[in-house]
């Protein structure tokens, strides 16, 4: 079994933490300079992760680790078949 994480949670501690920092969408948008808040936006919905490069940013933004951002479920069995 391996841990997952968690998409929802994970995008509700951004918008948490975001908010704790006392930052916007349209700062995080300026900061990443990203044409549109889109990307945050599904962060934030759960939808996606930032890359790895840039979760490295959000951290430093946010004033946290990135451990501090992801959230990680319980492990789930393997697929044997796989």
């Amino acid at each position: 079994m391996f841990p997952m994480i968690d998409l929802i949670a994970t995008g509700q501690n951004i918008v948490s933490l975001r908010k704790h920092a006392g930052l916007s969408v349209k700062d995080l948008q300026r900061e990443f300079g990203f044409a549109t808040p889109q990307a945050i936006y599904k962060w934030q919905q759960g939808l996606a992760l930032p890359t790895i490069d840039n979760l490295v940013i959000l951290a430093m933004l946010l004033g946290v680790t990135m451990d501090d951002i992801i959230v990680v479920q319980a492990g789930t069995p393997l697929d044997k078949a796989s």
